[in-house]
């Protein structure tokens, strides 16, 4: 044991090192991990692979990741994932299956084989996706929606993929009943947790949740609980993370309990990722240079064309098509996931691991400068882009072109409701990129633009700066200052900007770059209900206040 610890010691040492420079070279800490893998393979100053300590904490790893997984499909999450995304997901895992399928077959793979990494190359890493939309605040955005739907969607199939081969695990030698049978008692699982989900857990979890250290124990109790409970009907600790953290999305605890284990999360996955970026090492990639490289290039192009391909046929902006394409260009952990347990139950060799984990570090690592870079990228390929747009698009379709109107108003959701409703309906035009809103919107008689206000395009048909007045109600700081920018006239003709900041600190910034007025909205909620207080000491008017509010409210709701 005490060996055992120096050795885990020295790993996360090595990890922490290189994941202080991937921060430096703005690179996601995961390729830190597989590389600290890597380097100790390669030097073979630790036998890793052969530890039980290091096999138990990576199999902890990923049940925390998929137990965070997990805790992230609530019901409203599926609500918003709509059609669109299912669409998108749908049809990426088909035809990059398909695709990635005859590929590995042409460059002379075995059946089996073939079918893994077709599997492999199919699923795109939510984490690194999220974070990185995270880190550019395009999560609102109308591609952000769709790339997270479609990845949400995807991170289901994965499961359902897991669930299959614990199957094969059960049903050795042919026996195709246990494969149905472990299929089934996955679907009974699956509905078992969804309906404790959203009957039994709220209601627990809601009366323990005002003691943090006993909400993270139960969870902690809940998860190993399921662990060993599904393990002796045939399923992996993994599958049991993933079934765990769905049962408790849909309780109002589910942030502040993603919180406390993202932490134990992080440790135990650095193991996984370690012990992956070791064995490709121990495998002889001598002659397996060439299908590495076409499978990246398969990846990182052929992924983004066929979102391209398929949002186009559905009517989608060609800009709207190629960004979400590029946020799913790379490989998944679930993929590293799906060759591990291959590799385990003897499928596949350490061969198709080393390839399967050599394309994820290539496409993760190049990935993260196609997005953070994608709209410079988008503006040099655009004119070739337009031969996967329609010149009716789904945008055009739900919009009032052609439409000068002296207010704009940018995003239409609870704020921008609500300032609607003290604006003349013929003097303001909305433009916002969620399609049930636009279409919520148009029906109650409003001129509407369906769209992404940083698409130039959008931007351009707007008319804005023929307004009089340009209100957006986005909280990110980059799309205000992005308006501010573009609308950088005169003052006799530059039309007056209304943007919103959630921080003094973005405030101050917004105004330094010329803006009129900055909403914050506790500093104008507060000004408005002070100055109203002050007009009225005897209270009468909260009355008539509650009634606007709550007439408002049913608005919104559609109630």
């Amino acid at each position: 044991m005490t060996g055992s610890l120096l050795e885990l010691a020295i790993v996360i040492l090595v990890a922490a090192a290189l994941g202080v420079a991937a921060k430096l070279f703005r690179q996601p800490v995961i390729l830190a991990y597989l590389a600290t893998g890597m380097l100790i393979g390669y030097f073979g100053f630790l036998s890793i692979q052969d530890k039980e300590l290091f096999s138990v904490f990576s199999d902890l790893g990923i049940m925390f990741l998929l137990f965070l997984v997990g805790l992230e499909i609530n019901y409203s999450s599926l609500r918003l994932v709509g059609k669109t995304s299912v669409i998108v997901g749908l049809g990426q895992v088909v035809v990059t299956a398909l695709l990635g399928y005859f590929i590995a077959v042409g460059l002379g793979f075995a059946t089996i084989p073939a079918l893994y990494i077709a599997a492999a190359l199919t699923f795109s890493s939510t984490i690194i996706v999220v974070k990185l939309l995270s880190d550019k605040r395009e999560m609102q955005s109308l591609y952000g929606k769709i790339s997270v739907g479609t990845l949400l969607v995807q991170d289901m199939l994965a499961i359902f993929a897991l669930i299959f081969l614990a199957g094969l695990e059960a049903g050795e030698g042919g026996m195709w009943w246990s494969l149905l049978g472990t299929l089934a008692k996955g679907v009974v699982l699956f509905a078992l947790m969804l309906f404790l989900g959203r009957t039994v857990f709220p209601k627990i979890f809601g009366k323990i949740g005002q003691s943090q250290e006993l909400l993270f124990l139960t969870s902690l109790a809940w998860l190993f609980l399921l662990a060993a409970a599904v393990s002796k009907i045939g399923f992996s600790i993994e599958i049991a993370g993933f079934l765990a953290g769905l049962a408790l999305a849909n309780s109002s605890e589910h942030f502040e309990i993603a919180f406390k284990l993202r932490p134990l999360r992080d440790f135990f996955v650095l193991v996984f990722f370690v012990i992956l970026g070791a064995s490709a090492i121990f495998s002889n990639i001598s002659g397996l240079t060439f299908p590495i490289i076409v499978f990246s290039i398969f990846v990182l192009v052929g992924n983004p064309v066929i979102i391209l391909c398929i949002m186009g046929i559905m009517g989608y902006r060609k800009r709207t098509s190629f960004l979400t394409g590029v946020a799913v260009a790379q490989v998944s952990e679930f993929s590293l996931v799906l060759v591990a347990l291959g590799l385990k139950l003897g499928h596949i060799t350490e061969n198709v691991v080393a390839i399967v984990t050599a394309v994820a570090i290539i496409t993760i690592a190049l990935s993260s400068y196609l997005i953070m870079h994608s709209e410079g990228i988008f503006k040099m390929f655009s004119k070739v882009l337009s031969l996967f747009e329609r010149k009716k698009t789904k945008e055009t379709e739900l919009s009032d072109t052609s439409v000068l109107k002296p207010i704009v108003l940018i995003g239409s959701g609870r704020t921008g409701e609500s300032i609607l409703s003290g604006l003349p309906r013929n003097d303001v035009f909305v433009i916002d990129f969620n399609p049930e809103a636009i279409r919520k919107i148009k029906a109650k008689g409003y001129s509407v633009l369906y769209g992404d206000i940083a698409d130039e395009e959008i931007f351009e048909t707007a008319h804005l700066k023929q307004a009089r007045l340009v209100i957006s109600t986005s909280p990110d700081v980059d799309d205000g200052l992005m308006i501010l920018s573009r609308l950088s006239l005169p003052d006799d003709v530059r039309p007056k900007i209304v943007v919103r900041a959630d921080t003094e600190g973005d405030a101050k910034e917004l105004y330094a770059h010329g803006a009129d007025y900055v909403l914050l909205p506790h500093f104008t909620s507060g000004q408005y209900f002070g100055q109203t207080i002050a007009l009225d000491p005897n209270m009468e008017i909260l009355g008539t206040l509650k009634e606007n509010d709550m007439a408002l409210m049913q608005s919104i709701d559609g109630v």
